[in-house]
């Protein structure tokens, strides 16, 4: 299947480095980050997945969960997690799928033929406590991912689903927002009390109504 924005999400269970992992019974009602892994003990996801252990609190802070996904079997995951503190400092702290028969990744539309029939692409899908896709990132082997981007991003779509707010370009948390267009004045002033700065009709700027995380 070919996963696109706002589709549902697939159940599957498949084994890991915590055990057998059910997909919707270990997420729950959280949102997840996943993020999946050509094979294990590559260099760049070596990197990739000693930065989100030690980000892991700041993951848990914002209500999401955290899967890792890699080819190779368990017991390969296994020492890969040993390289992995030992050369990031840091030791995995969230669950690995062994995905060795590819089931999840063929599920979940992680395999690029033309990059290669056998191996996942290095892709990022975060997913809301709904089970919907809401970002899907991928990357070419070469280029590690941005996890603070990432983070950035779960921070706006927490703060869009929750007000009536879209956020502009290089947005950080605290900065000022976009009311969408769908909210007329009259209904603006009854949600923004406090103003907002019409630069266009259609680009109304207002101060971000509350911190997410």
């Amino acid at each position: 299947m070919s996963l696109k924005l706002s589709d549902t999400v697939p159940d599957f269970t498949q084994d890991s480095t915590e055990g057998p992992l059910h997909f919707y019974d270990w997420a729950g009602d959280s949102w997840v980050i996943l993020f999946s892994h050509p094979k294990d003990f590559t260099p760049v996801c070596t990197t990739e997945l000693g930065t989100v252990a030690r980000l892991k609190p700041e993951f848990d802070r914002r209500g999401v969960k955290v899967l890792g996904l890699s080819v190779d079997p368990v017991d390969s995951h296994h020492g890969w997690a040993r390289d992995i503190e030992e050369t990031q400092g840091q030791a995995l702290n969230f669950p690995l799928i062994a995905d060795r028969d590819r089931k999840a990744s063929d599920l979940l539309d992680l395999i690029h033929p033309n990059a290669s029939d056998t191996t996942t692409v290095r892709t990022v899908l975060l997913i809301d406590p709904a089970r919907k896709l809401r970002l899907t990132l991928t990357y070419p082997a070469s280029t590690s991912r941005n996890f603070q981007e990432i983070l950035r991003t779960i921070d706006s779509l927490q703060l869009t689903d929750k007000h009536k707010v879209a956020t502009p370009a290089d947005w950080q948390q605290g900065g000022d927002v976009i009311i969408v267009p769908s909210v007329d004045d009259e209904a603006a002033k009854t949600l923004f009390p406090q103003g907002w700065d019409a630069q266009k009709p259609y680009l109304r700027v207002v101060s971000q109504p509350e911190p997410v995380a």
